[in-house]
């Protein structure tokens, strides 16, 4: 129980961060747009599946005379445990006015009603909407032949996991994947060192008591692992579904992403092992770190925009909005 407590403590600390995160604009409106019936239309509340929670908005440009349309996913953050679609609107709103078909998708969160949700059921949830989300955008006369998917947080976890792991499965190819402060993976020496800065690495104790960390991976695997699979390495199996870095290969989509060298929240360096694994696999990507913030990324504005900037150019690059509208 005590473990459980340890979980759900860290969960909303988590969900608490993200949510100030989500709130900043140091950009003055260059990335946010006022989107009005001149720009494009948005469809709220869709559903994609059965669950109360399995609802989507969807974006779609005032323009729906091209052949085709990508469609950029962007997915929510609140550390697996609170957040809603509609706090993304600014992004996919901007999204949207740049002639993407954008959608924000809810998943089941994790809570004392739904003590079974977990991330890689999130994960799963997600795989699952892609195909509602590109068959309604169909419905209203855009063709989807291409996507990329993104998110803040947990919504970043999220979609690493569909760029990475589930992209093979999608309906149309995932061409890139950008997106901040999500946990790539669960390595216990990264998570024991979380919030000592990047410089600070502290080894793992083989006499400490990790019970509550085993707790906590549990909660967020939906396995079982005990805290003497650590000693074993027997763990790293039971959270690869949720590890994101530990599913990239040399087919791995282009990436941004961005990370707080002193988050508390989640682990800096276990960040370090996403960008090694890009870099080994010779994925292009830009891996902007904020050398003076926290998991809100709060104190680096240049390099916020920064990171932007770079959104902007690898959507323009890999996801481009195809040209004049066919005749």
């Amino acid at each position: 129980m005590w473990g459980f407590i340890y979980a759900g403590a860290f969960l909303a600390t988590f969900a608490i961060s993200a949510i100030a995160k989500i709130k900043v604009d140091p950009f003055r409106g260059k990335y946010t747009t006022q989107l009005d019936s001149s720009m494009g239309t948005i469809y709220t509340d869709l559903s994609y599946g059965d669950k109360a929670a399995n609802k989507f908005d969807l974006y779609v440009p005032a323009d729906n005379s091209k052949e085709r349309y990508g469609l950029v996913v962007y997915l929510h953050a609140g550390g697996f445990t609170s957040g809603d679609k509609s706090g993304d609107a600014q992004i996919l709103q901007w999204l949207c006015a740049k002639g993407y078909v954008a959608a924000g998708i809810n998943y089941t969160l994790f809570s004392e009603e739904n003590p079974d949700a977990n991330v890689y059921t999130q994960s799963v949830e997600i795989r699952e909407s892609i195909p509602s989300v590109i068959a309604e955008a169909e419905k209203l006369g855009y063709r989807i032949d291409k996507m990329a998917v993104a998110g803040g947080s947990a919504g970043h976890t999220l979609a690493m996991l569909y760029a990475y792991r589930d992209a093979a499965s999608s309906p149309v190819p995932v061409k890139m994947m950008f997106g901040a402060v999500g946990p790539s993976c669960f390595y216990l020496e990264d998570w024991i060192n979380m919030g000592s800065g990047p410089n600070h690495p502290i080894a793992v104790d083989p006499d400490a008591d990790y019970s509550g960390m085993a707790e906590l991976f549990s909660v967020m695997a939906g396995k079982k692992i005990t805290a003497d699979m650590f000693e074993s390495g027997a763990y790293l199996k039971q959270v690869k579904d949720i590890s994101a870095a530990m599913w990239i290969d040399e087919h791995s989509v282009p990436t941004v992403c961005a990370y707080g060298s002193w988050d508390k929240v989640q682990p800096f360096s276990a960040s370090k092992r996403l960008e090694t694994a890009l870099t080994q696999n010779n994925i292009p990507h830009e891996y902007i770190v904020f050398e003076h913030s926290g998991h809100g990324l709060q104190n680096d504005n240049a390099q916020y925009a920064t990171y932007m900037d770079q959104v902007s150019e690898y959507l323009d690059t890999y996801l481009p909005v195809d040209g004049p509208s066919a005749m």
